[in-house]
């Protein structure tokens, strides 16, 4: 027997076309992306600029769908007012915990401004190492791929960290977000072992020759085991 499963589909924007910013957000957004994923990144923690704050304050301005912010920066406490003050309920920031010397205190900022807050683990980052911050945190944003560009090669040794993270989320109330070389055959495996959303970039989403309505409606029409 089969049924269709409840799941996030989020937009990595940093793929978008720049030249057509806000045709792009109107076009997902009419088309049926849950949220928007703005990727920052500050040439220090991953060797690469991507998004800037002007472009969030634009997309936040464009939809009333929730952000998704993944901050790839040294420091975040150092400017996450910043981006705080660009934001509403409802939305998201992602920290890397190697990024801060004291990451509780930058997600605990998050928290006191109402906006929820998450981990980005990368691929090199065990379970074992943030798992006191899994306590605090309301998502967790699963890098498959590492960390600063786009088009990359999924990582097969990234499965056993998933199985290890589902089995704590319940007890931990945190979700699950997958992000990097999502295609539909990932989707298709870890909705139903519990993964709540999926970053979807140039591997299934941008770049193609379909509209995003007819993709994201193909994604949705998806039908899963019960057994999982």
């Amino acid at each position: 027997m089969e049924e269709i499963r409840e799941f996030e589909l989020l937009a990595s924007m940093m793929c978008a076309d720049y030249g057509n910013l806000a045709k792009e957000v109107h076009d997902l957004d009419e088309g049926g992306i849950d949220s928007f994923h703005i990727d920052i990144m500050d040439g220090r923690y991953v060797a690469n600029f991507a998004m800037s704050l002007n472009d969030l304050r634009f997309i936040r301005s464009a939809t009333e769908k929730p952000l998704d912010v993944h901050l790839m920066v040294e420091h975040p406490i150092n400017t996450i007012d910043l981006f705080i003050k660009s934001l509403k309920e409802g939305d998201t920031i992602y920290i890397h915990p190697e990024a801060e010397y004291h990451p509780s205190t930058t997600l605990q900022k998050i928290i006191d401004a109402g906006i929820t807050p998450g981990i980005a683990i990368n691929p090199g980052t065990s379970v074992d190492n943030v798992r006191m911050l899994l306590r605090i945190v309301k998502k967790v944003l699963v890098m498959s791929v590492n960390p600063g560009n786009a088009g990359q090669m999924f990582l097969p040794y990234i499965r056993e960290k998933y199985t290890e993270l589902l089995k704590l989320k319940d007890e931990m109330g945190f979700d699950i977000y997958w992000d990097g070389a999502c295609g539909a055959d990932k989707i298709k495996e870890y909705v139903p072992l519990g993964v709540k959303g999926f970053v979807l970039g140039t591997t299934l989403l941008f770049g193609k020759s379909r509209a995003y309505k007819d993709t994201l409606a193909d994604i949705r029409k998806m039908k899963f085991s019960e057994e999982g």
